[in-house]
């Protein structure tokens, strides 16, 4: 499995590494390794079409969905790492399963790399355009970046980016209703009264704990969502 991975991986750098000189900058996930064996882990899985699919980076992979939202059917699609880039690469597996409801959530890791606003903004319009395209039934929200927390002991600095946050969040949500997807506000669900990450619902200023998690639930089930 290692080898294959360290394979699969190694084609990923050279594909990527020659459009992100183009473009110039690092479009590979920041876990590249983990990505493929992430994918190789999701074609064993036995998933059947017209469910609930997770989709996004470490805070969606680290969702006990299935038990968070009682029911077995679930799919999680998050893979730790991994950036808009890697997520538009692997569209053709969200859109085999033919989700009745996909929940996406990216975009932080690309911040990470200093990727513009603007890219981060059109890929994730692109990974809608192609669902829509693939599964033209499937229910997809569109969940606001989260906010960090820097103050947090642990904050991994590189993810220093608040500003960057808002402006995709703001134009995710203009576009809702004219690329027809539900756009969801988590980000200021999640604030404390400084504007940051509420404390209590990260273990580092960027990932969620388990009340972090349920917190999140509690959001979607309070718009009927779930």
């Amino acid at each position: 499995m290692r080898r294959v991975a360290f394979f699969l991986s190694g084609f990923f750098l050279v594909t990527t590494a020659t459009f992100a000189q183009n473009r110039g900058y690092d479009t590979i996930p920041n876990l590249p390794e983990h990505y493929w064996v992430r994918l190789e882990n999701f074609k064993k899985e036995t998933n059947f079409q017209g469910k609930t699919v997770f989709l996004g980076n470490s805070i969606t992979e680290g969702g006990n969905w299935k038990k968070l939202l009682k029911d077995s059917t679930v799919i999680n699609r998050g893979i730790s790492g991994d950036n808009t880039f890697g997520t538009l690469a692997r569209m053709d597996e969200i859109i085999k399963l033919k989700p009745s409801k996909l929940f996406i959530l990216i975009g932080t890791n690309d911040l990470s790399k200093s990727i513009p606003d603007e890219v981060v903004i059109e890929n994730i319009f692109a990974i809608v355009s192609k669902i829509k395209a693939g599964s033209p039934k499937t229910k997809i929200f569109v969940q606001s970046i989260l906010p960090i927390n820097e103050t947090v002991e642990k904050f991994p600095q590189q993810f220093n980016n608040a500003s960057h946050i808002l402006t995709i969040n703001d134009q995710l949500s203009r576009y809702a209703e004219r690329l027809r997807y539900t756009y969801i506000d988590l980000y200021s669900k999640f604030l404390d009264d400084q504007g940051k990450l509420k404390a209590s619902y990260t273990f580092d200023g960027l990932h969620l704990n388990a009340a972090g998690y349920q917190h999140w639930v509690g959001i979607l089930k309070s718009l009927n969502y779930l």
